[in-house]
Parts: C-alpha cells; sequence; structure tokens
C-alpha cells in the first residue's frame, strides 16, 4: 500500500489549499493509499533557525512526529499558495527545522558533495497564485516551486517532483474551483 504524506502550508485552515488537500486525500484514498497529513499551522514548534547550521536545536515532539511521517511516506504532496513569489513563512520556517543536515541529506568531508538521504520518494506540488500560471513561469521565474523543488525536494534526493498550479484564484469563480478540485482529486486517485 502506497503511503501518501500530504503536507498543507497554508495557515488558515478554512483555504482553498486546504479544499485542495481533502480532495486529494479523498481521491488517494480511494485508489487504496494510506493516507497521513501534516498542517504545518497546527504544529507547536520554532520555526527559527536560531543558530544556523553551527548549533542543533531540539526538535519538538511536533517535528519529531512530521519527520518519522516524511520518513514513512512514499510519496511527499506539498500543498501551499504563492505569497511574494515564495511560500508563507510557517512553512518555511518548517522546512528550515526539519531539512537539516544528518536528516535529509549529509554533508560528505572535505568535499562540495553530499549524500542525499530522501532517496526514493517522489513529490507533487499544489501551488495556489493569483496570476496565470505561464506568467508565473515566465516572468518570475517560478521563484516558490523552484525553491521547494529543486533547492529542497530534489536536493534531499526526491525525485521526480511534478507540479500542479491552480489560478488565477482570486478571480476564479465556484465553477472554476470545483474544476480544480476535481482535479486535485484525480491527482489523488492516480497517486500522482
Amino acid at each position: 500500500m502506497k503511503q501518501i504524506l500530504i503536507i498543507n502550508g497554508h495557515p488558515n485552515t478554512e483555504s482553498f489549499n486546504c479544499a485542495l488537500a481533502r480532495a486529494y486525500k479523498v481521491g488517494a484514498e480511494a485508489a487504496g493509499a494510506n493516507v497521513s497529513e501534516i498542517n504545518i499551522s497546527a504544529l507547536d514548534f520554532n520555526p527559527n533557525l536560531q543558530f544556523g547550521y553551527k548549533k542543533r536545536m531540539e526538535l519538538e515532539p511536533d517535528l519529531l512526529d512530521s519527520l518519522e511521517k516524511i520518513k514513512r511516506a512514499d510519496h511527499l504532496v506539498w500543498v501551499h499558495p504563492v505569497w511574494w513569489g515564495g511560500f508563507p513563512a510557517m512553512m518555511k520556517g518548517f522546512i528550515d527545522r526539519l531539512f537539516l543536515p544528518g536528516i535529509t541529506f549529509k554533508y560528505r568531508e572535505n568535499s562540495v558533495w553530499w549524500d542525499k538521504l530522501l532517496v526514493g520518494k517522489t513529490a507533487r506540488i499544489m501551488t495556489t497564485i493569483d496570476q496565470p500560471a505561464w506568467y508565473y513561469r515566465l516572468v518570475y521565474g517560478s521563484p516558490s516551486v523552484n525553491q521547494l523543488k529543486k533547492s529542497i525536494l530534489e536536493f534531499c534526493g526526491v525525485k521526480p517532483v511534478k507540479v500542479s498550479y491552480f489560478g488565477i484564484v482570486k478571480t476564479a469563480d465556484l465553477r472554476k474551483r470545483n474544476k480544480w478540485l476535481e482535479q486535485a482529486e484525480s491527482l489523488g486517485r492516480g497517486l500522482k
């Protein structure tokens, strides 16, 4: 049975991002997957990597639990809005605190290279935007997606990482939003 982990980075539990995460979960469970979830806004942790990599901060219980979920998962589904070209601060803090040397990657001694500790996992990024996806990619270079996909997930060995854009959210009517929810459920059903 495929282990799916949905990581929701939106701080508002009534957001469209939460609806997308629920729709994906419905599809994945219908396909027979075992689905677990992390709602970052519900976690109790300090999002500030206070000492950088010079001194290790103890991981709070919610981060330890999240780490176990990430380790057990075959497929990670990240759901987040694009805010100022990036993702919400708590999501960035979650990544800063959890994706650490010796946990998700390991630097090699006296080398510029590293070992990827999340090899064998795949991912899907589902992101909401308030501009056309082509515009976000062409004009801005998809900074949030590049950071999460290339600089974090692929850096740690997660491949392939596929992306779904949902936008323009602010002008979408109910029919359009329902179409996106069907798309999210279909992605879940396909375990993609």
